[in-house]
């Protein structure tokens, strides 16, 4: 009977050892997940001086550091509150185990854990919570095959880097950011030991909803590094009664959601893990700047509001009044800020980027550019003066067309900066005719323009654009000459710490001196013109208005000599504004809103245009004006007044 028994127990254990073994050999593999480590990792986003954005992330926000970047005192205060032999075992705790079987056993339950850091790893990742024998041994086998794999560092670093902290927060970094708005490095003594216990109960003792309870779990870390021997009795006197103070910040921390959406959007065809890869993105905006755009914003929208409420009609012409403005770097394309609308909250539509409007009389820079670039010059005269086109409709009838200008009149021969200072609709129309329609159209091509009509309702900039391709359109003058694409990306680090540079794009149309023509033009638009709302003290602005048919449209388009602004003001819904709604009287005052401010910030800005060398000044019909080799000085005009007077007593019919 002995022997039998002594066989049994023989038997016995060799089947157990067999058993373990068989599924030893069928999970040892699994610690791979560990081995090779890739977690989901938060991206971030930055601006251009480095200042923290916002992040994106799929399910697990995540912002990973590596072992050398923990401080001791992190490390210290995790292992003596969660496994104080951790650098002694080899995974797993004898002792521990054998104190947990037998509260267990007087229990007749499993109610005692004997974790180590290393099986609570093992568990995290790999296994279930469930207290069940077959997967304790599973985690028990695990353990001890990492522990032959991994270093002890290596452990902790996955360990710190990988479990959950409450709030949405995974990883001690997130963590520490997200509750303290502090790198780890910054952490006083209560602050760690409130993080390092979170891991037991991280709902629990999310200081956010339970801070009492969260207190109480700290000063239980402090108390055991105490009798440890860890930490001298005045670190415990400073830290056992401190407070910290804790922040309950939204995960995505988005300080520009405009921004943040637009870069997204940029990036997630090319970039398949772009909210799981923790890459680093610096952008070209800057904060600050993106501060005062939107301020500009909402100061103009809040004057167009005040206007509408003194009007003498019982109707809004406001409801879904919104607008955008774009500021970037002339010379590079960079955009500095980008606001797509008044309340991102309300409505995330991105006007700046989505929203396609009427230019109105911000396109006639284009056309008087190219007029130029044909030879005409600053000096030249114009017919002003009223036209009837019949043109038929899309149902085959007949029908008339008569232009106006906005004041309503005709002053029969305007110079060529006149007529562009003060929008003359007619004046346009008439160089327009003389230009031809096919050459304006090829040219307009050239520079980039798409969608443009092919008549003479472009004068009148009846196509639709956004803000940001019309903001494109303008680096034509504002970067003497060179169109640059305006872009948010300046670079993206992945997380080994490869970086991609993103490259401007820009394309040469003509020399600068041409440019320079229409820069002094539009300076005067801005000084004496139709944009003097824009105007702004001690530095030398240039514009160009627009408004739409019936107010429905109005902008404000310009540069300083190193920053280019584009403002849009209109109804969501595109009815019209209120009957005086134009682009100088609506979107001006934003526009001087934001180049005052920045000054103040950067009173070292460029303040003055500079004048290339190509083009000369001389007197004119008794006034200075500017020319170049290509835009001379005009040769004698003596007929135009005849011809001008013939049109005027003249209705013709094109």
């Amino acid at each position: 009977m002995i022997k039998k028994f002594l066989l049994l127990i023989v038997f016995f254990i060799i089947s157990i050892f067999i058993g373990l073994i068989i599924l030893y050999s069928q999970i040892r593999f699994d610690v791979d997940k560990i081995v090779e480590y890739k977690p989901r990792l938060t991206t971030q986003f930055f601006d251009k001086n480095g200042v923290h954005l916002g992040n994106v992330f799929d399910k697990e926000n995540r912002l990973y550091v590596k072992y050398e970047a923990i401080p001791p005192r992190v490390t210290e205060a995790l292992v003596a509150i969660e496994d104080t032999n951790f650098f002694e075992h080899n995974g797993v705790n004898i002792d521990a185990i054998l104190r947990a079987i037998i509260k267990d056993i007087k229990a007749m339950a499993l109610v005692e854990g004997a974790s180590t850091l290393t099986q609570q790893l093992v568990k995290t990742m790999i296994l279930t919570r469930d207290k069940k024998i077959i997967r304790k041994i599973k985690e028990i086998l695990l353990s001890l095959r990492l522990e032959s794999l991994l270093t002890k560092e290596e452990i902790l670093e996955r360990y710190l880097n990988q479990v959950y902290f409450g709030h949405g927060y995974y990883g001690i970094k997130t963590a520490a950011l997200g509750y303290f708005k502090k790198e780890l490095d910054q952490l006083n003594l209560k602050e760690i030991s409130m993080l390092v216990g979170l891991p037991r109960a991280p709902s629990f003792y999310d200081p956010t909803k339970n801070l009492k309870y969260a207190l109480i779990r700290a000063n239980q870390v402090i108390k055991r590094l105490k009798t440890l021997g860890w930490i001298n009795q005045k670190e415990y006197d400073e830290s056992i009664n401190y407070i910290p103070i804790v922040y309950d910040t939204t995960l995505s921390q988005n300080k520009a959601p405009y921004i943040i959406d637009t870069a997204i959007s940029e990036l997630k065809d090319d970039v398949e893990d772009l909210k799981t890869g923790g890459y680093k993105i610096n952008l070209t905006i800057d904060l600050e700047a993106q501060k005062i755009a939107k301020d500009a914003l909402k100061y103009g929208y809040d004057r167009v509001l005040r206007r509408d409420k003194h009007r003498d009609t019982n109707k809004s012409t406001t409801q879904s009044l919104n607008g955008a403005i774009i500021v970037l770097e002339n010379n590079s394309g960079a955009i500095l800020s980008m606001v797509g609308g008044i309340d991102y909250k309300t409505s995330s539509f991105n006007r700046a980027r989505q929203s396609i409007r009427q230019p109105g009389s911000s396109i006639k820079p284009f056309l008087y550019q190219v007029a130029l670039n044909l030879g005409y010059s600053t000096a030249s005269n114009i017919v002003d003066i009223s036209r009837t086109y019949k043109y038929n409709s899309v149902d085959n009838e007949e029908k008339l067309w008569q232009p106006k200008n906005y004041e309503k009149n005709f002053k029969g021969l305007v110079t060529f900066r006149y007529a562009l200072v003060h929008s003359r609709n007619l004046a346009t129309i008439n160089l327009v005719t003389d230009i031809g329609i096919d050459i304006l159209h090829k040219e307009l091509q050239r520079y980039g323009f798409k969608n443009i009509p092919y008549d003479l309702s472009i004068t009148l900039g009846s196509f639709g654009i956004s803000p940001l391709d019309l903001s494109k359109m303008f680096t034509l003058f504002s970067n003497q000459g060179i169109i640059v694409e305006p872009y948010i990306i300046s670079s993206l680090t992945n997380r080994y710490g490869q970086k991609i540079i993103f490259e401007k794009e820009e394309n040469y149309i003509m020399p600068a001196a041409q440019t320079y023509l229409m820069t002094s033009i539009l300076k005067e638009v801005v000084d004496k013109g139709t944009g003097r709302n824009g105007r702004v003290k001690n530095l030398e602005l240039v514009a160009k208005t627009g408004t739409t048919n019936n107010n429905v449209d109005a902008w404000f388009c310009g540069y300083s000599p190193s920053l280019q602004t584009i403002v849009w003001y209109g109804n969501d819904d595109n009815k019209p504004m209120g009957r005086r709604e134009t682009g100088g009287r609506t979107a001006g005052p934003a526009f001087a809103y934001f180049y005052r401010h920045w000054m103040k910030l950067h009173p070292e800005i460029p303040r003055k245009f500079i004048q290339p060398k190509e083009v000369f000044i001389q007197k004119y019909n008794g006034k200075e004006e500017v020319f170049t080799p290509l835009s001379n000085v005009p040769k004698s005009e003596t007929n135009m007044e005849m011809q001008t007077e013939h049109l005027k007593n003249k209705n013709i019919l094109f």
